[in-house]
């Protein structure tokens, strides 16, 4: 798997999970639990968006399209 996207929060995350799941692709959400940790950890870049390494180019491309609607 390889992450494709840094989601600002978890409620992000799971949207953008949707999104892409609802394109055929399977989605892993790390880092769910880490936002309790903040103030001891950095406030940004804590969860993430994974996908498998032969869907890395469509969603990709899928958030690009997400970004710019």
């Amino acid at each position: 798997m390889q992450p494709v996207y840094n989601a600002a929060d978890i409620l992000e995350a799971h949207i953008l999970k949707g999104y892409l799941e609802q394109h055929g692709l399977h989605v892993h959400i790390s880092g769910y639990y880490l936002q309790g940790g903040i103030g001891e950890l950095p406030v940004t870049d804590l969860v993430r968006l994974w996908v498998a390494e032969d869907e890395v180019e469509k969603a990709r491309e899928l958030l690009e399209a997400y970004r710019n609607a």
